[in-house]
């Protein structure tokens, strides 16, 4: 092949759209002559290297959208800790099985044992398996929904958050619902039951829910669907998070 040759080809590639194929074809090219590789394995190698790339680009893509933030390793989640919950359980979920069948998994348990990390981590499993997901603060999402009712956008918005495959609900429950947050998230939650999956975190068991919502009866309506066919983690335990030094004696409520 003349040095003019691989331009062209590399050219022609783009013009498909073969982007990564372009890229790797003068390394394939070289391992080609150097290695006597046959046709079919040298096409081989080429197009698998462009099917990789368009699924890694996938992949981000799907990431950036689901705006996740960090995520941590399942491997460093010390579930020695967390004694009632079971790493198989956390892996079964990663399957994410949960979402193929449109159920939802609530997480509840006081701050700083591990309840966003867990949603981050199956979040992002539901990305590497092809699922839409959107990971949110519960009381920022209201907020927009709210918003939109100004600008004429709220179907637009609505859609948002009830088209992810997963919507992942952080802080439950942080923020009291007022009449009109209550109203939007039920409308939310009916919009999904069976039809989408929920990961929600709560600071708080059920039975103080009742106070997050203006009547004992809207919290029922939105609750029982919620509820309805899902996966329940109860996290206890110390709280993984420290502070890095205390200086002063001890406070007298302490």
């Amino acid at each position: 092949m003349t040095t003019q040759t691989l331009p062209d080809l590399q050219a022609l590639a783009r013009s498909l759209n073969l982007t990564a194929l372009a890229e790797h074809l003068p390394r394939f090219l070289k391992q080609a002559e150097q290695q006597a590789v046959a046709y079919s394995e040298f096409t081989q190698r080429l197009l698998t290297a462009e099917i990789d790339a368009r699924m890694d680009r996938k992949f981000a893509r799907i990431l950036k959208r689901a705006k996740l933030g960090t995520v941590e390793d399942l491997k460093t989640f010390n579930f020695l800790l967390r004694p009632k919950i079971e790493a198989r359980v956390i892996k079964e979920l990663c399957s994410c099985q949960f979402v193929a069948e449109k159920r939802n998994v609530l997480c509840l348990g006081r701050p700083g044992l591990g309840k966003t990390r867990i949603a981050k981590t199956i979040g992002r499993a539901a990305c590497l398996a092809g699922y839409s997901v959107l990971f949110v603060n519960t009381a920022a999402m209201l907020e927009d929904i709210n918003a939109s009712l100004a600008d004429g956008t709220y179907h637009k918005t609505m859609r948002r958050y009830t088209k992810p495959s997963l919507l992942c609900l952080d802080e439950f429950g942080y923020e009291s619902f007022d009449t009109k947050a209550n109203k939007h998230l039920f409308r939310l939650v009916s919009a999904r039951h069976q039809q989408g999956s929920i990961f929600l975190t709560a600071n708080t068991g059920f039975q103080k829910w009742k106070a997050f919502f203006p009547s004992e009866s809207s919290a029922v309506a939105t609750v029982d669907r919620l509820v309805d066919g899902a996966t329940i983690l109860r996290f206890t335990g110390q709280s993984f998070r420290k502070p890095n030094e205390i200086h002063g004696e001890a406070l007298e409520d302490n």
